[in-house]
């Protein structure tokens, strides 16, 4: 099967497992095989109030990001061998490198909920992220005998019993009021936490929309996780346009407010997916594909990850495009047109740049 035959409509996750602390939700390759051949995983986790997902590690490199809520996580840097407890918010993006341990806590009345897109080409399962839960039913340690924790931990085994088996729930619980926790530290944020909706505009056009681009230089950790991201703002009926990532990159996309109407085009001028999306949707754009979003009129935001750190793209339509790089003479013999046409195609977009407001 050719990427040309691949299902790209946008889907979204079902729940894998859960209780009354939240639940953990995951976009399948069963669902969308785009996963499985872009080797990226993508799921969603929801801390209602008390929330406490446990520690836990995974194979794969990945980008969080926060839709909604604010609450507190811990990351374990392995070479450091030290706890960052950090405060995190809604539009809060961390880059997190596969072997990282993290926890990640909801203080809060109202709900947390957290997305995780991210690299599986060196997981167990590409597609799909393996996590790996140290407490719980399901924690490593319930693999090993008594005899081997209590050799690792210099405890006796039925101290090793109590500790290992004394957790019923998997991965999520709900702490109990008084319960406490870490408190975190602002300076723990330098350059693991960069807030979207504080960060400095990349791109920033009247009616049109925004862009916050992270890359190597605004949250280095993208380095380790070889992997891009951003956040987009399309406003009501304006048009991102037609473009394409020009270094092999696939585009993950997850529409986190609002709707809007994508456009994908393949190998051969064929038009691969025409459809609508909306909040809490995913889609996957193949290496080379052009892509083109129009907003409805209440907008529509969207972040994605790119499978680089540095993205590069190529945009045929506004005044970025290639089509103004290119001579005249070329474009007038490769269109098969008049002069005075390919004079009125180039006058054309002058001033708007990737994001193209309504008339």
């Amino acid at each position: 099967m050719t990427t040309m035959d691949i299902d790209l409509a946008p889907k979204a996750p079902k729940i894998l497992y859960g209780g009354e602390g939240g639940s953990y939700a995951s976009w399948s390759p069963n669902d969308l095989p785009m996963l499985h051949v872009a080797s990226i995983g993508a799921a969603k986790l929801l801390l209602q109030s008390r929330g406490f997902a446990a520690p836990s590690y995974s194979d794969s490199s990945k980008v969080a990001y926060v839709l909604e809520g604010s609450g507190v996580c811990g990351l374990t840097i392995p070479e450091a061998e030290k706890e960052k407890v950090i405060a995190i918010k809604e539009g809060d993006a961390l880059a997190i490198p596969f072997g990282y341990v993290t926890w990640w806590f909801n203080p809060n009345e109202s709900d947390l909920t957290i997305l995780f897109l991210g690299d599986t080409s060196k997981g167990h399962r590409p597609g799909q992220f393996t996590n790996f839960q140290l407490t719980g039913p399901t924690g490593i340690f319930t693999g090993f005998t008594p005899e081997f924790v209590s050799r690792a931990w210099d405890l006796s085994e039925n101290d090793v019993a109590k500790l290992v088996h004394n957790q019923s729930s998997t991965g999520i619980v709900k702490l109990k009021d008084g319960q406490k926790m870490p408190e975190p530290s602002d300076k723990d944020r330098d350059g693991l936490v960069v807030n979207c909706y504080e960060a400095p505009l990349d791109v920033d056009i009247k009616g049109g929309g925004c862009v916050v681009v992270l890359n190597s230089k605004n949250l280095p950790t993208v380095e380790l996780v070889g992997l891009g991201a951003d956040l987009v703002k399309l406003c009501g009926g304006a048009m991102c346009s037609p473009g394409f990532s020009c270094d092999s990159a696939y585009q993950v996309t997850y529409v986190v407010k609002g709707s809007g109407r994508v456009q994908v085009v393949g190998i051969d001028g064929k038009r691969v997916l025409e459809t609508k999306v909306s909040g809490g949707q995913l889609f996957i754009v193949p290496r080379f594909f052009v892509v083109s979003k129009i907003a409805d009129p209440e907008g529509m935001e969207w972040f994605s990850i790119i499978t680089t750190p540095n993205p590069v793209f190529s945009h045929l339509a506004g005044r970025t495009s290639v089509w103004k790089a290119i001579s005249p003479q070329a474009l007038e013999a490769s269109f098969g047109t008049t002069s005075e046409l390919e004079q009125l195609f180039r006058s054309k977009r002058t001033s708007d740049a990737i994001f193209f407001p309504p008339k």
